[in-house]
């Protein structure tokens, strides 16, 4: 009698063990799950300042630069897709609403770049007080951005792999918990763009 009193204390044993590792691996996944969320939410305050400060460069930049109306026009569009792309309703894994986001705010972060190089054959512009202080604000922003890109894209990997590993992958399986998608540059927007002086 006592030893079928050991197996079974033994067998109620690893039994509460394994619940416990469960509960512990699903609180795991809960928090990096928060954590990536928290991380996203972070990029999406800056991205929706980058935003805001956007109009009023384009209207500076107008005042000495009005000739520039493709730059212009360029930034203004670019910057149409990337507050759309903000509002759009996103799927239930969010990770396609995550891609278009990704894109339509590259396309506006190349769409600046080009505007304020163009900005470099105007000296009165880049003296005016005005101009300077919102370049200076989106050049903090976009440090900003990188930074919190850089923490996005950290605890994504962190949860991706978590979601990949054994035994883990078991929970993450039993309840179905998904990848997180990175937020990378898109292709085109790693290249360099071409700024021409000459018209």
């Amino acid at each position: 009698m006592s030893t079928l009193l050991i197996v079974l204390v033994v067998i109620v044993g690893l039994i509460v063990l394994l619940v416990l590792w469960g509960i512990s691996a699903y609180n795991g996944f809960i928090s990096l799950k928060n954590r990536v969320h928290n991380g996203w939410s972070q990029i999406d305050v800056l991205l929706k300042q980058r935003a805001d400060l956007v109009p009023n460069l384009v209207e500076t930049v107008k005042g000495y630069a009005g000739h520039e109306s493709s730059t212009l026009a360029a930034v203004t569009q670019a910057r149409a897709g990337a507050v759309q792309a903000a509002t759009a309703p996103s799927s239930s894994s969010g990770s396609s609403s995550l891609a278009q986001r990704s894109l339509a705010e590259n396309k506006l972060s190349s769409a600046l770049f080009n505007l304020l190089a163009t900005v470099e054959a105007y000296p009165d512009l880049k003296a005016n007080e005005n101009f300077m202080n919102l370049q200076s604000q989106l050049s903090d922003l976009e440090q900003k951005i990188a930074y919190a890109r850089q923490f996005y894209n950290d605890v994504v990997q962190k949860y991706n792999t978590r979601i990949q590993q054994v035994p883990s992958n078991i929970i993450a399986g039993i309840f179905h918990f998904e990848q997180a998608q990175y937020f990378e540059a898109e292709p085109e927007a790693k290249e360099v763009p071409k700024v021409d002086f000459s018209k």
